[in-house]
């Protein structure tokens, strides 16, 4: 096990107390992060992989990333919640641990400046291992003077993703021939929703069913705040006096977000001891089905969010298809886990393709977390046997998926049964 952190893995982890939250969180606690649970594998090894069948070869890789750990975006998400506490604290109201809280979110927000979205040395070193390992499991696709092409947003978290994970490559290999680039002529596939053919109207139609079944499903199911108990002496004043939803909401964005700032210089308190477990698990449910209705396949949005990115699934096929004709090598995308999720739901990687109405199966059935960590991607790994019959293995997050054909043996699908899936899917 890599010895980055001491935080054991998943299955090693003692379960939680019904009370508090230790500080030193549980994998199974930083999951309900969502997107900003940190990618596993500096912590765990990584998922074994099935063995090819006889006679096939990995020749090519389809690709497509998001960048690694990173700060929070925006001034808010650290200035907020000190604002918050300040007013408790002007009226004498903070508990011994709310103060102790706020001298901690103020070193937070103070190490913070200047780097709004940046990604962290965790960040870098989870698309190091990315790299290191898909060298590993695949050395015939990155074999000899392989052609690697690498493409990214514009966005310099995503960048520097891309730049570790070359680098990393090239030192695995330098005879390696790298391409890369971060230009705006690319986002329209890289970083962009794809509205071509779509009813405007009927886009906003959808975006607002999906807002109101969210506003009918929170409203079903409110908060129980017993969080202020913990930081301030008079919790019916502060329902009165401090906006009490978004002092939660960054508090636990702030927890959540915390384990992105491991291995640097900078304090990365992450305060989960304040909230319950069930705190903590019902605004990772609300937070899980958010996600779900801006990105996943229901009818309540009208089965419409992952056809955005149609457009990236049409390049990854042509990108494909022009492989089949080359020699090793691999295409490679780095993005967001805006474009990645509605791309796996597109893919119908696993379940997560499935059609869901029913908003309180989703906890159990399409839990956010295993689909876009920070650092998750998407690896299609393309097979080729001596008489050309060309096969395809889907990881999401470095695990094999299931994908919506029949296989020839499990994990592996004939690309063209795909293909034709997929061009079918375009057609919408």
């Amino acid at each position: 096990m890599n010895p980055i952190r001491h935080l054991l893995c998943a299955a090693a982890i003692a379960a939680c107390g019904a009370a508090a939250i230790a500080v030193t969180p549980s994998e199974e606690i930083m999951r309900l992060g969502s997107n900003f649970y940190a990618y596993p594998y500096t912590r765990c090894d990584a998922p074994d992989l099935t063995p090819a069948p006889e006679g096939y070869t990995p020749f090519h890789i389809e690709h497509y990333g998001r960048h690694g750990s990173r700060w929070h975006i925006g001034k808010r998400a650290y200035n907020r919640p000190v604002e918050l506490l300040e007013i408790a604290e002007r009226n004498q109201k903070l508990t011994p641990r709310g103060q102790e809280l706020l001298s901690q979110l103020r070193e937070i927000r103070d190490a913070s400046i200047g780097r709004d979205g940046e990604l962290t040395p965790l960040g870098a070193i989870q698309h190091r291992g990315i790299a290191r390992r898909m060298v590993r499991n695949f050395p015939e696709v990155f074999a000899d003077s392989a052609y690697v092409t690498a493409r990214s947003s514009t966005v310099v978290r995503c960048i520097l993703s891309m730049d570790n994970e070359l680098q990393e490559m090239q030192a695995a290999n330098p005879r390696l021939r790298i391409t890369s680039d971060a230009s705006e002529g690319d986002m329209w596939y890289i970083a962009r929703d794809d509205t071509t053919g779509m009813d405007p109207l009927e886009r906003r139609r959808m975006h607002k069913q999906g807002d109101e079944a969210l506003r009918e499903w929170g409203a079903a199911h409110p908060a129980t705040n017993d969080f202020l108990s913990v930081i301030i002496t008079d919790p019916a004043w502060a329902q009165d006096s401090i906006d009490v939803n978004s002092l939660f909401h960054y508090l636990f964005n702030v927890a959540a977000n915390a384990q992105s700032l491991d291995c640097s210089a900078f304090p990365n308190y992450a305060p989960w001891d304040i909230f319950t477990e069930q705190e903590l698990r019902d605004r990772w449910t609300y937070n899980n089905i958010s996600w779900f209705l801006r990105y996943g396949n229901s009818e309540i949005t009208g089965n419409l969010m992952p056809h955005y990115q149609q457009a990236l699934l049409r390049n990854i096929i042509e990108s494909a298809d022009t492989a089949l004709t080359a020699g090793p090598g691999a295409n490679l995308r780095f993005g967001h886990e805006v474009i990645l999720m509605p791309l796996a739901v597109l893919l119908e990687l696993d379940d997560y393709g499935r059609e869901y109405n029913d908003l309180d199966v989703l906890a159990e059935e399409w839990p956010n977390w295993d689909i876009f960590p920070m650092g998750s991607n998407i690896q299609l790994i393309f097979y080729r046997n001596s008489e050309g019959d060309v096969l395809v293995k889907a990881l999401l997050n470095e695990k094999e998926r299931r994908l919506p054909a029949t296989p020839v043996t499990d994990p592996y699908y004939r690309w063209s049964d795909l293909r034709e899936h997929y061009l079918h899917r375009l057609e919408r």
